[in-house]
């Protein structure tokens, strides 16, 4: 069963919704949101904090390398906040914050071709799909760079 975990940034602004892989985490282990206007005014502690292009995620770490270690058999010292987003075990439900509200308006011309040709469709989806994750990878998202 998947748990829907959404989290608000600490300034109300944004909510976002996170992906916990295998429900090895709990949503607790999503301590505070800061978009990147709450997150200028919040100090990086790199012990606890991940900064994913200027939207940091605070995890409750004790507790990630509790569940890590209880659920996964990991070391302790292995489950960092680089570790517990990067593996997928608490991060964006989507590549970035809002992507799926980006990509629906990226796609309508494309969608427009389905009705018409579905090979120049599939070619199209295609390549807009390649290019779209270059792009992510060059803005420096880290869900993307293990694309």
């Amino acid at each position: 069963m998947c748990i829907d975990v959404r989290k608000t940034c600490e300034c109300g602004k944004q909510t976002v919704q996170f992906h916990l892989r295998d429900n090895i985490m709990s949503h607790e282990v999503v301590v505070a949101l800061h978009c990147p206007d709450c997150a200028e005014k919040t100090e990086l502690n790199d012990a606890t904090m991940i900064n994913d292009n200027n939207w940091i995620i605070e995890y409750d770490m004790e507790l990630a390398r509790f569940l890590a270690a209880a659920k996964l058999q990991i070391p302790p010292d292995m489950v960092d906040p680089a570790y517990v987003f990067d593996t997928g075990y608490a991060t964006w439900q989507e590549m970035y914050p809002g992507e799926q509200k980006d990509i629906l308006e990226e796609r309508k011309g494309i969608m427009e071709l389905l009705k018409t040709d579905s090979t120049e469709y599939l070619k199209r989806i295609n390549s807009w799909n390649i290019a779209r994750v270059e792009r992510l990878k060059a803005d420096g998202w880290r869900k993307a760079q293990n694309c």
